[in-house]
């Protein structure tokens, strides 16, 4: 951003910022076309006297991380070509929320170029920005939102000079449309032939003035994506579809118990002789094989002989760890003297196994290495994979690729790491991918949590919220993005310290509930860990959401009225009022079908769901091959306020995907623990949200701009969703629901083997595939 001395009112949208401001200063670049960039500096002021006790109204984790990116925003550019287009490399990863779209609107907006003619591309990872490469807590276009838009205007203001010379007229008298400069006469040219005559030969400092928001035709209009047509046509390119010279299909040969260890391998010069293998190696997450394609590694993999060393959760068990949390959860304290409620929830283990495998092309050298993978902490990625490689860090080069799908997963560069390793070993290049048996059991995991809530109240008045979350330990080793976080997330106190930190940093309390206090306690190591889409808010929300209507039942009240009538913000109110009138909250329904309402605010943003359900047992035990069908969400509305939507078409989309996440991690979404492994091999036996549990009736409702920016959006929906199914759930069976998922108990499958750790090469994709 810009010096704090430059800021001038902008049009008077209320918001946490106060009065917008439109100012500021920014660079041109040297360079042989033009190119420029923000200058950095401090944020708006928030607004002072917020009134409201809840910390992440005044910091949340979202403002850290945007507050971190400023100094380094100087660094990120845009370029005018001479064909016309304008480029910008986004030091952020796309993995399908539509951030590469959003970014080239703000350019668009700005520069008044049309938006097919921008090219938004990943950034490969650049250890100079710092904590600025970090896609996480919702924050890409928050961070990112005035810098691109700063740097879009100083490209503009040159290209009107530029014009201005050409045309021997005044900058006043120029108009940049579509990508060309008119006179009052008529005459016009095109950005392409300005692109050298605006460039400079030195680095200059210029002021620039935003766009006023009355003056918006792109941000905040529905678009479609720019990369649709390429997803839709099998076009767009991910890790796997890249064409690196000689890098052949490899996969791993993994333990059959969590983190297990190569102690032997007996046959592999077999294996080295079969069919279209090329190399057999062990590195220190399993045997490594490299074969002419994927199926003839699979067969290897299934052929080897592995001694396995015990991993860091032999023995485990579901029982055992909830044993272990029943032992690590503090007290809470003295019952009150006044009436309350009080009761403990049940989390289980979840995947968070993207649509795309876990992979990474790696070709590592004697003195350098190249890497390719979709990455949301690269250059973390690049600093380790140096230190493992002893290899200066200039010597390894990370290219961020597009993503299919994280769920947080892709935080975690272990595919990446992996890669450079057998790479290494091999002395070739290696195409890397992970088998979805892999990901299930050697992969991320949501941990394990229990949440306790105890509400106490007299009469009408609630006197007071306390919750305690005690849950294995989340792995945050990707720190904030680089080095330094990341070793202080790995020390023995830092990783609970920074645990807690995001916690109170990204939970919030929307009631009027007196004293709330909220504490995060974690325990237990040994699991492969990460923060899946929300991290700590759908069980944290959810817990809180069914006490809600546990207390209003109490009490006697509705439980839309009741949580309209404690919430202290009105954007809240909005979105709770918006969904129950949308889904005719408290109509009439048939017995063993209800409707759940519930609200989740988070980064200076809101939603809230209204899900109707059905419980009937013709609905819960209807036939489903080789699943368990259980109840089925008829119909859900979800509106959500983030502020300033740039894009609500893709606001849209990212809402449908968190309804998804949140109606499987209350129906059906669970890892099952048995002897230090998890029982899941696949998606056919890990049941995210499937046809028969996606609502036939659905409604997503984007507010209206609400503030002068755009707050965080990206896992907004998750908690609202999951909260508002399970509190459907329990009204319409009358029972509070304290396990999750719901389904959790019932096993529908039988477990592949571990041993070979992954199942044969699929015969038969018409039916079943292996």
């Amino acid at each position: 951003m810009t010096g704090a001395d430059r800021w001038a009112p902008e049009d008077q949208v209320p918001g946490r910022h106060g009065v917008g401001r439109r100012r500021f200063l920014g660079y041109v670049l040297a360079a042989p076309t033009l190119v420029a960039a923000a200058e950095f500096g401090t944020a708006p002021a928030a607004e002072a006297g917020i009134p409201s006790p809840e910390p992440t109204q005044l910091l949340d984790l979202n403002d850290v991380l945007t507050a971190a990116a400023l100094p380094t925003s100087n660094l990120i550019t845009v370029e005018v070509h001479t064909d016309g287009t304008v480029s910008f490399a986004l030091p952020r990863a796309e993995v399908g929320q539509g951030i590469t779209t959003s970014t080239a609107m703000l350019i668009a907006e700005e520069l008044d170029v049309p938006l097919e003619r921008i090219r938004v591309q990943l950034a490969d990872a650049r250890p100079e920005l710092l904590f600025n490469q970090l896609t996480g807590a919702s924050n890409t276009t928050v961070s990112t939102y005035r810098p691109v838009r700063v740097a879009a205007a100083v490209a503009r203001g040159r290209l009107l000079q530029a014009a201005a010379t050409e045309l021997g007229a005044a900058v006043s008298d120029l108009t940049l449309k579509a990508g060309a400069v008119t006179d009052p006469a008529g005459r016009s040219i095109g950005i392409s032939a300005l692109a050298e005559k605006a460039a400079s030969t030195t680095t200059q400092q210029v002021p620039v003035e935003l766009k006023a928001r009355d003056k918006f035709t792109v941000i905040g209009t529905p678009r479609g994506r720019l990369d649709a047509l390429a997803a839709v046509t099998g076009r767009k390119k991910f890790a796997m579809d890249l064409d690196v010279p000689d890098a052949r299909p490899t996969m791993v040969c993994r333990p059959p118990t969590i983190n297990g260890h190569v102690g032997s391998v007996a046959n592999a010069d077999e294996v080295r002789a079969m069919a279209g293998v090329t190399d057999v190696a062990v590195i220190p997450t399993g045997v490594a094989v490299r074969a002419q394609t994927f199926g003839q590694c699979i067969d290897a993999v299934r052929a080897l002989d592995v001694h396995w060393l015990p991993g860091t959760a032999e023995g485990r068990s579901d029982d055992s760890v909830l044993a272990d949390l029943k032992a690590a959860e503090p007290p809470l304290g003295l019952s009150p003297l006044t009436p309350y409620v009080e009761e403990k929830f049940t989390f289980h283990f979840r995947g968070n196994s993207a649509l795309e495998t876990n992979c990474a092309v790696a070709d590592v050298r004697s003195d350098r290495a190249e890497i390719w993978a979709s990455l949301k902490s690269p250059i973390v990625a690049k600093q380790t994979i140096a230190a493992a490689l002893r290899l200066p860090e200039s010597a390894v080069t990370v290219h961020v690729t597009e993503g299919g799908g994280s769920f947080g997963r892709k935080l975690f560069f272990d595919a990446a790491l992996e890669a450079a390793q057998a790479s290494r070993a091999m002395g070739k290049p290696v195409k890397l991918m992970w088998h979805r048996a892999d990901d299930c059991r050697q992969g991320r995991a949501h941990p394990m949590a229990t949440s306790r809530v105890r509400i106490d109240y007299l009469g009408s008045t609630v006197l007071g919220y306390k919750q305690q979350h005690t849950s294995i330990s989340t792995d945050f080793s990707h720190g904030l993005g680089e080095a330094l976080t990341a070793l202080a997330a790995k020390l023995p106190v830092g990783d609970l310290g920074f645990s807690e930190t995001f916690f109170q940093l990204s939970q919030s309390m929307p009631y009027e509930f007196g004293l709330s206090t909220r504490l995060l306690n974690e325990t237990g190591t040994g699991f492969n860990t990460g923060s899946m889409r929300n991290v700590y808010s759908p069980d944290v929300t959810c817990a809180r959401e069914l006490m809600v209507d546990r207390l209003a039942a109490k009490t006697g009240k509705d439980p839309y009225r009741f949580r309209h009538d404690f919430l202290h913000d009105d954007r809240a109110r909005a979105v709770l009022d918006k969904v129950a009138d949308a889904g005719n909250w408290g109509r009439a329904m048939p017995a063993g079908t209800a409707q759940g309402i519930a609200l989740h605010s988070e980064y200076h943003s809101v939603s809230a769901v209204l899900a109707e359900i059905d419980c009937r047992p013709e609905t819960v035990n209807r036939p489903v091959r080789d699943g368990v069908a259980g109840p089925r969400v008829t119909k859900a509305v979800l509106a959500v306020d983030v502020g300033l939507a740039v894009n609500p078409l893709g606001l849209e989309a990212q809402m449908m995907g968190c309804l998804m996440d949140g109606i499987a991690q209350t129906l059906t979404s669970s890892l099952h623990l048995r002897d230090g492994y998890f029982l899941e091999a696949s998606w056919d036996n890990y049941f995210y949200t499937r046809q028969w549990n996606t609502p036939p009736e659905l409604e997503i409702i984007v507010m209206p701009a609400t503030t002068a920016e755009p707050g965080g959006a990206g896992e907004l929906g998750v908690a609202a969703s999951m909260a508002a199914v399970a509190c459907a759930y329990g009204r319409a069976t009358g029972t509070l629901p304290t396990s999750f998922p719901i389904n959790h108990g019932t096993l529908s499958f039988t477990p592949k083997p571990t041993v070979p750790p992954v199942p044969q090469s699929p015969t038969d994709g018409l039916d079943h595939a292996y």
